[in-house]
């Protein structure tokens, strides 16, 4: 019997505009937007529906706008006979996850991942810290030619393992610009900088995490009804103590992302339903297993389509 995963993009998938047609056509979907609204003490619908996009872009409103569309679509989603065997996130998605999986309400989640975007972008002075894709590389020469850099330059450090050929390094701008500049040394064939407000995933985010903890400790954690598989372990969790433990350790450790996905291929996994806005996990999935069958809910168009038998 085949089974199905629910994924959830993290930041860089956002858009003015995204889930507004979510909003006007279910009223589940439109009650997740009032509810962040709500929760949050400002209108951040209006800033997803109408922008403007410097706004949304900053990352402690690009956290929790991510978020409320994942789970207004979802929301959309409900009794319509698709369910997940498990669910994962990317980064931040791992929050839209845990709402799936019945670990954190809708409302604990917004104002969790609000804070958080703010944590982040406070953690290192700007103009210090960077991040930059690097295309072609293989994982462990990436991982030592770090580590050598790091040693003569300054931190920097795998952050997000996306899928073959993509790895997002993070660290101090010495460190990142010296990846930049030996970067064939890993076979990197680019090394592509990224406009981020913060070295996102490196262990210069650790006092982030230490905020995140205290915040943490004040949320309501549920077991997991559904499997999630973590960022950190690329493992199948579902005990809350440990969920809460390793959201902590999320901020400044690598996203495993191909290992999820080949985890979740491993327990029997086929269908891969990308749920949020775009559908760039769509594309990292397709390059660890051609093969998958994976689906963007992204618009009230994309679901009806995904819902809709053939014929």
């Amino acid at each position: 019997m085949t089974k199905t995963a629910f994924v959830f993009p993290g930041q860089g998938a956002q858009a003015v505009g995204m889930g507004h047609d979510a909003f006007q056509t279910f009223e589940g979907s439109r009650k997740i937007f009032e509810q962040a609204d709500e929760a949050l003490g400002f209108s951040l619908s209006g800033i997803i529906f109408n922008g403007p996009d410097d706004s949304l872009k900053q990352t402690a409103n690009t956290q929790p706008a991510l978020l409320t569309v994942s789970v207004a679509l979802l929301e959309a989603l409900k009794g319509r006979g698709l369910t997940p065997d498990y669910v994962a996130g990317h980064s931040l998605g791992e929050y839209s996850a845990l709402v799936a999986s019945g670990v954190m309400s809708f409302a604990d989640a917004v104002v969790t991942v609000r804070s958080r975007g703010e944590f982040m972008e406070q953690a290192v002075p700007g103009g210090t810290g960077a991040m930059a894709a690097v295309l072609g590389a293989e994982r462990e020469a990436l991982a030592q030619l770090c580590a050598a850099v790091s040693a003569e330059a300054g931190a920097v450090e795998l952050a997000n393992v996306n899928c073959p050929g993509q790895i997002v390094i993070s660290g101090t701008a010495a460190g990142v610009q010296g990846v930049v500049e030996r970067g064939k040394e890993a076979g990197a064939k680019r090394v592509i900088p990224l406009e981020v407000s913060g070295p996102f995933h490196s262990s210069l985010m650790k006092p982030a995490a230490e905020r995140l903890s205290g915040v943490l400790a004040n949320v309501s954690f549920q077991d997991a009804a559904i499997p999630v598989i973590a960022n950190v372990t690329a493992e199948p969790v579902t005990a809350a103590s440990s969920i809460r433990e390793l959201l902590v350790e999320q901020v400044y450790s690598p996203v495993l992302w191909e290992d999820t996905v080949r985890k979740l291929v491993d327990l029997g996994v086929t269908t891969f339903v990308e749920i949020g806005s775009g559908n760039v996990l769509a594309g990292l999935i397709k390059k660890v297993d051609r093969g998958l069958t994976v689906i963007s809910i992204n618009s009230v168009e994309s679901l009806e389509a995904a819902v809709t038998p053939a014929g």
